[in-house]
């Protein structure tokens, strides 16, 4: 077995405003840190755009319809006061999608143990009808989606990292019993959602509120002690990963004082409930992460886990 990386050239023409913390050069650091030796073995494959009837999966065509036609001939047209659109989004979003969709269906048919998909925009702020934080429309939930219903697997678990709440992951999943949604995050911070007490109609949603200034201590109590015993309970079938590096001691945006060793130590604790419960299968998407270097660190980092893991 081995690790698949999908990533797809498309994600580089998604173009924000100057100085926006979402931007091109993160993908480009990513990409550069895998060129390193220690990579070599990494099966890089390139799927193309998806299908936009995917999108279907948990976005109304009302919705879909609506990005598709803010999208500008030229220039960056704004959707929010965070989240932008440029003639290359339409296609960088498929894309996106299409990367994650094919680890995801490679995973499943035994091609490979993991997969990584190195993409932009991100998508787990998007919800059901609402593009917001960067994200057009939720990746890994439609990932999340077509596991189910398209592989007809019964238990999905979708785990998120990212500093900030997967609001949309969790609007999206919310009524969806065969989906357990595990996020940690910083509270309080943007989106603003996320508190204990959110768990969706059938107990299937788990979050993890974490205070400003929390480092690797916090971060691991909450994933071991309350996420681990859940995950393992559901016994999923599929482990999702939303994969975030935004709470990074370095990363601009938050609060949070983890370390690269705290990603590889959340990827092997995943992996671990994997061979356990879902013949080792993971499929990860990248999310957020602003500081470069710290970025492609521990992106770095979490996919050569991954490579040891699937070797």
């Amino acid at each position: 077995m081995s690790t698949l990386f999908y990533t797809d050239p498309a994600c580089l023409n998604h173009l924000t405003p100057e100085g926006h913390p979402e931007r091109v050069d993160r993908l480009r650091a990513v990409l550069a840190a895998l060129e390193a030796p220690a990579f070599a073995a990494l099966d890089r494959r390139h799927a193309g755009p998806a299908d936009p009837a995917e999108l279907l999966r948990c976005h109304p065509q009302s919705y879909i319809d609506r990005i598709r036609q803010a999208i500008p001939s030229e220039g960056i047209a704004p959707l929010d006061a965070d989240t932008h659109v440029s003639p290359g989004s339409w296609d960088a979003a498929l894309a996106a999608l299409g990367a994650t969709l094919a680890a995801t269906d490679a995973v499943l048919m035994g091609e490979a143990q993991n997969a990584f998909a190195g993409i932009r925009p991100p998508g787990h702020h998007a919800e059901r009808a609402t593009p917001m934080g960067f994200c057009l429309f939720g990746t890994v939930a439609i990932a999340a989606k077509r596991a189910l219903d398209h592989h007809g697997l019964a238990r999905v678990a979708v785990l998120d990292f990212d500093v900030h709440h997967g609001n949309g992951t969790q609007d999206l999943l919310w009524d969806e019993p065969r989906a357990l949604f595990i996020s940690s995050h910083q509270s309080p911070l943007w989106p603003g959602t996320g508190a204990a007490h959110e768990t969706g109609t059938s107990g299937n949603i788990l979050n993890m509120p974490l205070a400003p200034g929390s480092g690797s201590k916090e971060f691991r109590a909450a994933w071991e002690d309350i996420a681990f015993p859940q995950l393992e309970a559901f016994k999923p079938e599929l482990i999702l990963i939303s994969a975030g590096f935004d709470a990074h001691a370095d990363d601009p945006l938050a609060n949070l004082n983890l370390q690269t060793e705290d990603f590889i130590w959340i990827t092997e604790r995943i992996c671990d409930i994997a061979d356990a419960h879902a013949q080792g299968r993971v499929v990860s998407a990248l999310e957020g992460g602003y500081d470069l270097a710290a970025l492609a660190q521990s992106t770095a980092a979490h996919i050569k886990t991954l490579m040891e893991r699937g070797a």
